[in-house]
């Protein structure tokens, strides 16, 4: 089973020392994201920065830290699924076809997410954080 890293996800163990910061850094496999993910933080940096309260030189270090935990799924692989994946997420937040993208690019795969709208469709597996500890 792979587990994909929802932008949520990322973004709330950059910005906070929590349990979601630490199952990521302690997990003993690789998770997944989207390329187009850096896209999105690179716009969200700022707030990301300000709300972490680290220097940009630390920012980067945990960065770093996280990203040896990841295996990064290039645009070119999630292309071909975008078009299911936007029509199963229309009607939710269009902004999370990139995620299921990925799971229809990796069968057997779930997405990690604490977006509860994220779960109204039944064609991908969504488990929030509490769920992920069980699992892990």
């Amino acid at each position: 089973m792979m587990i994909i890293i929802d932008s949520n996800i990322l973004f709330s163990a950059l910005i906070k020392d929590s349990v979601t910061r630490k199952l990521i850094l302690e997990y003993d496999g690789v998770f997944q994201f989207p390329e187009f993910i850096f896209e999105e933080m690179e716009k969200h940096k700022d707030e990301l920065l300000n709300k972490s309260g680290l220097d940009e030189k630390s920012f980067n270090e945990l960065l770093q830290l996280i990203l040896k935990k990841v295996m990064i799924v290039p645009n070119d692989v999630l292309h071909p699924y975008k078009e299911e994946a936007l029509e199963i997420v229309r009607q939710i937040d269009p902004d999370d076809a990139i995620f299921i993208a990925c799971a229809l690019a990796y069968p057997d795969s779930i997405i990690w997410s604490d977006d509860k709208k994220l779960k109204n469709q039944a064609k991908i597996k969504v488990i929030n954080t509490q769920k992920i500890i069980d699992i892990l």
